[in-house]
């Protein structure tokens, strides 16, 4: 008996501690803190003192709470591999234009047979709208291209032309009755370069030998005027009423006249460019300049059939260096005044130039009547071999007329501050030649270091310097010598 009441007082025991431990975790979660080991073994000797105490096993519970213990928190979750399926999504990239145009992809057949006007207009098109767009010429193709014109002022600015391939002119003059005065025309741009290593062909001896024999006799009469209308003013490249113009690396060979023409431009560069034609071909400028400001010419192979560059009325600001030029006429200012006209040339410069087998050298030529002047121009290191007559100004310039049309007149386009400097090499009929007006003289006219000798082709060497009304000054060296220029004014 005394064994089983033993037995229970032990079981009440234990019943009483577990119940204990049991609420005073429970209270301490409550309160949001864990308590150690040795509390609940502290709290559970002072629950045992109570009890003896009081006679209780119940728990008081005590306003002061306990201090929770400081814990490191735990470190946070390892990202997961790869990437998360709540990460921001990057923008695709914006799809944008192309910017280059083939005439191949706009049906050109580049076969050298097949019209490609059409595909040379349609890529044109298309290139125009975007701004610094290239319209490419692709190399190893042969385009056959009639009268075009590539047009603003609707055209996006900075605009490429990207000559690589060979574009020829058709052997068939119907083309050219279209209204168009040349033949490849680039018109009111706004930044416009034409470069790359291809070629211009304008297939200019079927041009020059042409008759009424080469009109058919299924054409009617009347075509052969208009024809020969647009032969007198069929250029090759011109550009017209564009700003800031480039041309470079191409070739324009055999045009059936002008090569290249600038009109009412403004800021031209043409570098590193070839225009290859004849010497006897007729009227085929090398570069003809027309009412243009801010040219400048440089590091070029100029041969053609008549003047490597031509200034006209209207230019100023031209800068002409370091171009080679022959066969042709040289580098000439005019002819100006013609029809009495009115023309205005000035800040011409002309230097570091080589001339071979040219009729002249630096030329100044304005017709009888006209009126307007030319002034501050300046030719200088100019070397010239086996060159007709290197310095040149003729006022009674009467090119192609009749003798009873080229009478003297009393106005004249006036001449001043022009400066021949550094000529040198050799001649084959006149070192120098300066026909002023009768009326209205050349003055300050400048002359220093010429230095021209005779070839021995021939020559008649009773041809030396002729001066006639030409006001002005010389520097030695001086070879031969020039008195004829007059002193004063």
């Amino acid at each position: 008996m005394r064994s089983l009441r033993q037995h229970f007082f032990a079981l009440t025991i234990l019943f009483i501690t577990l119940t204990s431990t049991y609420v005073e975790r429970c209270h301490a979660r409550k309160n949001t803190h864990w308590r150690t080991k040795d509390e609940i073994e502290s709290s559970f000797s002072k629950m045992k003192q109570k009890g003896k105490a009081n006679g209780t096993t119940h728990h008081n519970h005590s306003s002061k709470h306990h201090p929770s213990p400081k814990l490191n928190p735990p470190p946070p979750p390892s990202p997961p591999s790869g990437p998360s399926p709540y990460a921001p999504v990057p923008p695709a990239p914006p799809v944008l234009l192309s910017t280059t145009f083939n005439v191949l992809d706009y049906g050109a057949k580049g076969d050298g047979a097949t019209d490609d006007t059409k595909a040379f207009q349609d890529t044109w098109a298309a290139a125009c709208k975007i701004a610094a767009s290239t319209m490419v010429v692709p190399s190893n193709y042969e385009f056959l291209v009639g009268p075009i014109s590539f047009a603003g002022p609707v055209c996006q600015p900075n605009l490429v032309f990207q000559l690589d391939g060979t574009i020829v002119a058709p052997l068939n003059h119907k083309g050219f009755t279209s209204g168009l005065l040349q033949w490849i025309e680039f018109t009111k741009l706004r930044g416009i370069t034409i470069q790359g290593q291809g070629i211009v062909e304008g297939r200019g001896n079927y041009w020059w030998n042409i008759n009424s024999d080469s009109v058919s006799d299924d054409e009617p009469v009347k075509m052969y005027p208009i024809l020969i209308k647009h032969l007198l003013i069929f250029q090759s490249v011109r550009f017209y009423g564009s700003y800031n113009v480039t041309v470079t690396g191409i070739t324009i060979r055999n045009s059936p006249q002008f090569h290249l023409k600038f009109d009412t431009c403004q800021s031209v560069e043409v570098h590193g460019i070839t225009i290859s034609s004849p010497g006897d071909s007729p009227n085929t400028d090398g570069i003809h300049l027309q009412n243009s400001a801010g040219v400048t010419i440089h590091h070029s192979s100029l041969a053609c059939g008549d003047d490597c560059v031509s200034i006209q009325t209207g230019c100023s600001n031209v800068f002409i260096h370091d171009v080679s030029c022959g066969p042709g006429h040289g580098i000439s200012i005019g002819g100006l005044g013609k029809d009495n006209t009115m023309a205005v040339v000035s800040g011409i410069n002309v230097q570091n130039i080589n001339m071979t087998g040219t009729q002249t050298a630096a030329r100044i030529k304005t017709w009888q009547g006209g009126s307007g002047s030319v002034k501050n121009v300046r030719f200088s290191n100019i070397q010239v071999s086996d060159v007709k007559t290197p310095i040149v100004i003729d006022q009674y310039y009467c090119n192609g007329q009749i003798q009873s049309h080229c009478a003297n007149k009393s106005s004249a386009v006036t001449l001043s501050d022009i400066t021949f400097q550094g000529i040198v090499g050799t001649y084959t009929v006149q070192p120098v030649y300066l026909a002023c007006s009768d009326n209205t003289p050349c003055t300050n006219i400048h002359l220093a270091d010429i230095e021209l000798q005779p070839t021995d082709q021939g020559i008649n060497h009773s041809n030396g310097p002729f001066c006639w009304n030409a006001f002005g000054d010389t520097k030695a060296p001086i070879q031969p010598t020039i008195t004829c220029l007059k002193k004063g004014k």
